[in-house]
């Protein structure tokens, strides 16, 4: 059986990208997996739950899983 726990994300405005137009960035992803990681999550994935009329992504959720065992199922 897994255990799945999920980090919300929104992008923040950077700057200016010239030609490129605005620069947005996720902050901290790294930093999240790694944190995860050390309590025995692994990351499986993300979904993007806002998304701009351009096609970026706005908002996303990083998906992580952990293996526990559950004594109480009955097979």
């Amino acid at each position: 059986m897994y255990k799945y726990e999920y980090v919300k994300l929104k992008c923040k405005f950077e700057g200016w990208g010239g030609i490129a137009g605005n620069i947005y960035r996720f902050k901290g992803i790294k930093a999240i997996i790694e944190s995860k990681a050390k309590i025995g999550f692994r990351y499986v994935g993300f979904i993007p739950t806002k998304q701009r009329g351009t096609g970026h992504i706005e908002e996303l959720v990083l998906v992580f899983e952990k293996k526990v065992e559950n004594t109480n199922d009955k097979v």
